[in-house]
């Protein structure tokens, strides 16, 4: 990981005491996997070969899969596997409709993810950031994402509803839809691995806003080796906020965070082909399970 900084990695991996739980529990899971005959990862090999290197050293044998959002690509939309969920949310589609009304490519849709919670002051900085920059938004506020819960995040959401002009605010949506839509423009996103996979996927450029876990190393890498994303600025300032997502849309930056995001959709639908990495591992996969259930007499 060359060029790392220490404000790249894992907050788990940044803990000084030695009891901190979170550090204590990935260590154990870690060794715990050594005990097994393969990890499964979802990406895949093409993304990130030096850290794909690195596990193989410790662990061996790799199944790396992924984009898992993928999987299903070649399944009929009735098929009862592709209708499946995985949302921890009700989903509202009604975002879709107001996409279809939009300009391609001029949206900022904006998603912090399941966990990430926020003051209602920061989310106003945020918002007043984001209006200010001029473009439409599509922006995901979940019930429990105001700090102080229920009266707060109902005064903010409707705050922003009062920017209705140009903003469309829904409690959950169907990602995967959204960022496949030719209107979505650019994503700012916490960094989450499913996000980043989805968005790569798509080629949607990011603008990056990570908070913890293993958020902040996703977002070194969107932003410095793979080229597809910003970093938001530490500082969260409406004027930042309003710059970084008009850089990311129609500046030189975003330009070439475009034409990067676009060879990266082809490279994961090479990987998902028939012939592609990420297919042939599954394959294998499937066929090492056979083979342990044959020699279990299962």
């Amino acid at each position: 990981m060359d060029g790392i900084r220490l404000r790249d990695l894992p907050t788990f991996a940044r803990a000084t005491d030695a009891a901190d739980p979170m550090l204590n529990l990935m260590i154990r899971r870690a060794d715990d996997a050594k005990q097994g005959i393969g990890l499964i990862l979802n990406t895949f090999d093409e993304l990130e070969p030096d850290v794909l290197d690195a596990i193989r050293s410790q662990f061996g044998n790799l199944y790396t899969i992924g984009p898992l959002s993928r999987l299903t690509d070649r399944l009929a939309q009735n098929s009862p596997v592709a209708m499946i969920g995985s949302s921890l949310w009700d989903i509202d589609n009604a975002c879709l409709s107001w996409l279809d009304r939009q300009e391609k490519e001029r949206v900022v849709y904006v998603n912090f993810g399941s966990l990430s919670v926020f003051s209602e002051e920061k989310l106003a900085e945020l918002a007043w950031g984001l209006y200010g920059s001029g473009y439409p938004i599509l922006w995901v506020v979940r019930p429990d994402m105001v700090l102080g819960g229920g009266t707060d995040a109902a005064r903010f959401v409707e705050s922003v509803k009062k920017m209705e002009d140009r903003t469309m605010v829904v409690s959950w949506c169907d990602q995967e839809a959204v960022l496949a839509h030719p209107a979505n423009g650019v994503f700012l996103t916490h960094c989450g691995w499913n996000s980043t996979l989805e968005s790569l996927s798509e080629g949607v450029p990011m603008v990056c806003w990570p908070f913890f876990a293993e958020q902040p190393t996703n977002c070194r890498y969107i932003c410095q080796v793979w080229g597809t994303g910003l970093e938001m600025q530490r500082e969260l300032k409406r004027e930042n906020v309003a710059a970084m997502v008009r850089e990311a849309m129609d500046g030189e930056k975003g330009r070439e965070m475009r034409r990067k995001a676009l060879q990266w959709k082809e490279k994961v639908r090479t990987a998902m082909e028939l012939r592609g990495s990420s297919h042939g591992n599954a394959e294998r996969l499937i066929k090492d399970i056979a083979k342990m259930c044959s020699k279990f007499g299962n």
